[in-house]
């Protein structure tokens, strides 16, 4: 395993005990509503928001299995799941479908990690129900049109886009690399004799004790990785090497995201998914966060999904 600094333990913000906690996104302030973060609870097809500080914990709960809410430039959310993309209106709480994802496998894949590039397209992954080798794909959903760009895939995650859009990330987390794809200047793969160029392995984290997971870009540049069954979010840098991390007390973190004053907290999702005795005391399942402010890290606005 990697030694690198620690930079805190993250501490438990909001007790969701979440099964599959995940998809965490920044939610600004509007007229009606305050800045909160928001988050998923896949499998029980819960829609979470909290205040920066983990007050005013308010759970929604959705049709169906969801992974992902993305805020849309009408303030309303695309919500990522299975089977099927539907806005979602967080005023009033109703919800509109708007097009099939994956329906004709349904219900044998599942979505699972989604992020907006900075183009304003969402990128989003589908899952077997049970992980299955091979059932998942990435897909990207460009001013209202969807396009499988990536297909063979197991546990896609780790989406997210270099501040200057030319590379996205990801990784087939059984595999424990993260995959660099470099983008045109449209957002989209490049492409050689009318075929997707094949993505470069950028990140080898196959000896860092845990299944690599979620990701965000910092406004460096730089990633902040969730390490599934190490308890613990590391930071890489440009080269894919990691030169820090931040611990948790539970074992399984699931994806982080920058929100707060400055965007220099880092929240983390965690869950107990697989576990025969989670350990709620410590926290399986909650969410956890770290004021890195006076390491001067601090995140990168997800720019606002463009459906049109």
């Amino acid at each position: 395993m990697t030694s690198s600094p620690c930079l805190g333990t993250a501490r438990r913000l909001v007790a969701s005990g979440c099964e599959l906690g995940e998809g965490p996104g920044w939610t600004p302030a509007t007229k009606a509503l305050p800045a909160r973060v928001r988050w998923l609870n896949i499998l029980a097809g819960e829609l979470h928001h909290a205040a920066a500080d983990g007050s005013d914990h308010q759970i929604t709960s959705l049709p169906r299995k969801t992974s992902y809410a993305a805020v849309t430039q009408d303030g309303d959310y695309l919500l990522v799941g299975q089977g099927m993309l539907s806005r979602f209106n967080p005023e009033t709480g109703a919800v509109e479908d708007v097009m099939p994802f994956e329906a004709d496998t349904t219900p044998t894949t599942r979505s699972n990690d989604a992020r907006v590039d900075r183009h304003g397209s969402l990128w989003l992954s589908s899952i077997g129900l049970n992980a299955e080798t091979g059932a998942g794909s990435l897909y990207r959903l460009h001013r209202g049109q969807l396009t499988r760009v990536l297909q063979g895939l197991t546990i896609p995650n780790a989406l997210c886009f270099s501040p200057d859009g030319r590379f996205a990330y990801f990784t087939d987390t059984v595999t424990g690399q993260v995959m660099r794809w470099q983008l045109d200047a449209d957002g989209w793969p490049l492409t050689s004799a009318g075929e997707y160029n094949a993505p470069e392995v950028w990140a080898d984290l196959r000896d860092c004790g845990g299944g690599p997971d979620g990701a965000v870009i910092d406004a460096d540049g730089h990633m902040w990785i969730a390490l599934w069954g190490a308890g613990r979010v590391v930071r890489l840098d440009h080269d894919g090497k990691e030169i820090a991390h931040v611990a948790l007390p539970v074992s399984q973190p699931s994806c982080p995201l920058f929100g707060g004053e400055g965007l220099s907290t880092l929240y983390i999702t965690t869950a107990h998914e697989g576990m025969a005795t989670p350990d709620h005391a410590a926290g399986d399942g909650d969410l956890f966060a770290l004021d890195l402010s006076a390491h001067g890290f601090k995140g990168l606005a997800e720019p606002p999904l463009v459906l049109g």
